[in-house]
């Protein structure tokens, strides 16, 4: 069989997820694995036009598809995402109909499921027929029993193309209104008080929806806001996953194009807004290369108590892929999740009333340091990242650790030494059979003791 192996690492074949495709070549010789770099190749690709229909053309000649990729910040690096999109773009999704597809990413598990349900989701709507995906961390490939997993998952696609095996859509199609917003005139009530607010806006075309949405945010304030653009923020290129900046935190574009500039001056932000369309089933590219190019600043938090919205176009209550990156992402930053306004409800006045209410619901929240308590989204993401810079990553993430170790931010639940003498006190009590149950049927009420003390004397 032919198989066309869609590679979406910006480094081209010198990429971890690829030594796994070589693997599994070398294990299945009776097969052909086509190895296309399209991230790597993205802006030839969006250039020469017959060079796009050249990939396309290996896809329809292929009998099945694997997207291959590392991970970028929740999803799939800017790079692929465009190559995603220049697909219905340019009316190519003829080729992959009907083909059998999976996805083969490597990460550290962070939130690598959120970029699962994407790429499942625009299997779905390209008509493929998608196979279980696996899930590898980086070093997999080097455990025997994980290369045996991986070796039986790759033969589990190929017998499912072989034998025709049936598949399931999990993910219904995204379906967009036509609703034209008409905004009324912003009131100008909203008193920033000094806050800094920046809303990053992926507006290209002025009378669309967003665009008045923004305007009509603005407007809500007394004064000017900072509104950035994202087509006029200069930048060469997505995220290369180079890791020059590791060390020092210095991206290997600076100097050249506009982003670390942009970065660094929205730094004292108190509030900052995405304002975008959803294209496919997340933001565009385009907004999607500026979160992956923040990158440089390592994995270290970028908005400690601060507050953090979105403005959308688009049906997003039918993205919940997109719901939970949006709710992780403040999380993850370390700041707040203000709020989410999109044009769903098809009704102007009332996009107008959420967009004011917004407006003063962001500068409430940030004047009074208003931080809800993390989810598992942010617990979950935080401690997986503190473990990997404590060991695997503490190289060459030389900043990422100072930073953490600087902040506090290795708070391993082993160094809790009061819990730890606790639980060896109870553990040695309940040794003796009549102890153990007297404390079994005192947990209910003693456990509680504490809490109740608390709200009695605060």
């Amino acid at each position: 069989m032919k198989i066309a192996v869609l590679n979406g690492s910006p480094k081209g074949e010198i990429s971890i997820t690829v030594q796994y495709i070589k693997f599994i070549q070398k294990k299945f010789p009776q097969h052909e694995l086509k190895l296309i770099n399209v991230a790597h190749d993205i802006i030839k690709l969006e250039k020469d036009d017959a060079r796009f229909h050249e990939v396309i053309d290996e896809v329809r000649k292929s009998d099945g598809v694997i997207w291959a990729f590392p991970l970028y910040i929740f999803l799939v690096c800017s790079q692929y995402k465009r190559f995603i999109e220049m697909i219905t773009g340019k009316g190519a999704q003829d080729a992959f109909a009907g083909k059998y597809a999976t996805v083969l990413s490597t990460s550290v598990h962070f939130f690598d499921n959120t970029a699962h349900n994407y790429m499942h989701g625009i299997c779905d709507d390209l008509d493929m027929k998608y196979v279980e995906p696996f899930s590898a961390d980086m070093d997999d490939i080097m455990i025997d029993n994980m290369r045996r997993i991986l070796l039986k998952w790759a033969d589990n696609f190929f017998q499912a193309i072989e034998n025709k095996a049936p598949t399931l859509k999990f993910f219904a199609p995204v379906v967009h209104n036509k609703f034209n917003y008409e905004p009324g005139k912003g009131a100008g009530k909203v008193d920033t008080g000094g806050l800094k607010i920046r809303v990053l806006a992926d507006i290209t075309d002025g009378k669309s929806n967003l665009a008045k949405m923004v305007q009509h945010f603005s407007e809500s304030f007394k004064g000017d806001i900072q509104v950035v653009r994202a087509g006029d923020v200069k930048m060469r290129g997505g995220c290369l996953g180079c890791m020059e900046c590791a060390f020092d935190n210095i991206c290997v574009y600076q100097g050249k194009d506009d982003f670390v500039d942009y970065f660094n001056a929205g730094r004292d932000a108190d509030v900052t807004i995405f304002a975008g369309e959803i294209v496919d089933r997340f933001f565009s590219a385009r907004m999607k290369m500026f979160w992956d190019r923040s990158f440089f600043n390592g994995h270290i938090p970028t908005s400690v108590d601060k507050q953090v919205g979105f403005i959308l176009s688009g049906p997003l209550s039918q993205v919940a892929n997109l719901q939970e990156i949006i709710n992780a992402l403040p999380q993850i930053g370390g700041g707040n999740l203000a709020g989410v306004v999109t044009d769903e409800c098809a009704d102007s006045a009332q996009i107008d009333k959420l967009l004011e209410a917004f407006a003063a619901k962001c500068i409430d929240n940030a004047r009074s340091i208003y931080m809800l308590p993390r989810t598992f989204l942010g617990v979950g993401g935080h401690k997986i990242f503190r473990d990997q810079i404590w060991a695997r990553l503490s190289f060459p993430f030389t900043a990422d650790y100072r930073y953490y170790e600087e902040h506090g931010l290795f708070d391993f639940p082993q160094q809790d030494a009061r819990y730890l003498e606790y639980g060896k006190q109870m553990t040695e009590m309940i040794k003796d059979p009549k102890m153990k149950e007297m404390v079994r049927k005192m947990l209910k009420t003693e456990i509680l003791k504490g809490y109740a003390k608390m709200v009695e004397t605060k």
